[in-house]
């Protein structure tokens, strides 16, 4: 049987991290990071980064250890997170994969193969002739080739379109071929998972506002000042995640750092609503629901008796706090 993780998810700003840390203490385990932006290095305010003093000891790994000049992939992330899982098994420990990227957490439980990673050079060629010939153009050729894919994508969809042909090129399989294979392989681990979120959607909204003006507090507008000091841009992707990508407009006079603190609630706030609609998939879920103010302890201790009691066959049910 595969090896058994706990996973802690659910939108920005619900409590994950507070969670995950007292569940691994709970049960004697370490936090593995699913936040794609956290990953990078000099980017802590903008990232809700935890600090030292939030994680009480317990070990975090997948956190600050990109460089921001650096792009970053799922399957580099499932490589690089599963060395860190099974570390962790190896030494006797739990996995606790705490974040809200929905698809790098997926695809580190099911272990999932990627489509190589691809030519550079290829790429910038497919991508530089999809911008001469359009998209309607680039989506039939896709169309000759693996029309079920195709069938899938819309003309103004330039990064799957090019990707998928150029898997083609690579490999002479489709993409929809190579996600077939891909889901029929067993998954790398099993898993107990956890989606935290609140009663009523405006007490999420109010907390995503708060943490928003808790950064500019902290200096977000410096961090970011200091990011593009160093070389970083808005073509980075490390800096086109919320927070960064308004601060840059700000810095450069485009808006006013106020305008830019309002934008970025907004589209935290958006970024939470697909969140959860990409949770609301996952029917093997248990919500932890927030009647108010987030209470951690019960929740790790709700988490940890399901994961000492009921092992890998947990009973579906909604919890309330």
């Amino acid at each position: 049987m595969p090896p058994l993780v706990l996973v802690i998810t659910g939108p920005t700003a619900t409590g994950k991290t507070a969670v995950g840390v007292r569940v691994a203490q709970e049960v004697g385990g370490e936090v593995v990071s699913a936040d794609s932006m956290q990953i990078y290095r000099l980017m802590r305010i903008g990232t809700a980064r935890p600090t030292p003093t939030e994680t009480c000891g317990v070990p975090h790994h997948m956190i600050g250890c990109v460089s921001p000049f650096e792009p970053y992939s799922a399957a580099r992330y499932v490589a690089e997170a599963s060395a860190c899982c099974d570390d962790i098994l190896s030494r006797g420990k739990v996995p606790v994969i705490v974040g809200g990227t929905g698809l790098y957490i997926d695809a580190l439980l099911a272990g999932r193969e990627f489509a190589r990673e691809g030519s550079p050079d290829l790429r910038d060629r497919l991508s530089r002739e999809y911008d001469s010939v359009g998209g309607e153009a680039m989506l039939a050729r896709l169309a000759e080739v693996d029309p079920e894919t195709a069938s899938r994508l819309h003309a103004n969809d330039r990064k799957r379109i090019v990707r998928a042909l150029e898997v083609h090129a690579l490999t002479g399989v489709t993409l929809s071929e190579h996600d077939r294979t891909s889901q029929r392989i067993p998954p790398r681990y099993e898993s107990l998972r956890f989606a935290l979120t609140f009663a009523r959607r405006q007490d999420l909204y109010d907390r995503i506002d708060r943490r928003v003006d808790r950064m500019m507090a902290e200096g977000l507008a410096d961090e970011v000042r200091f990011l593009l000091s160093q070389g970083l841009t808005a073509s980075h992707t490390a800096m086109q995640a919320i927070g960064y990508k308004e601060l840059v407009r700000a810095l450069a006079g485009e808006i006013s750092g106020e305008q830019a603190a309002e934008d970025i609630k907004r589209e935290s706030r958006r970024y939470a609503k697909r969140q959860l609609s990409w949770l609301r998939r996952d029917a093997a879920l248990h919500w932890i629901v927030w009647d108010g103010q987030p209470d951690p302890d019960a929740a790790a201790r709700q988490i940890a008796g399901l994961y000492h009691h009921f092992g890998k066959e947990p009973p579906c049910k909604e919890a309330t706090r």
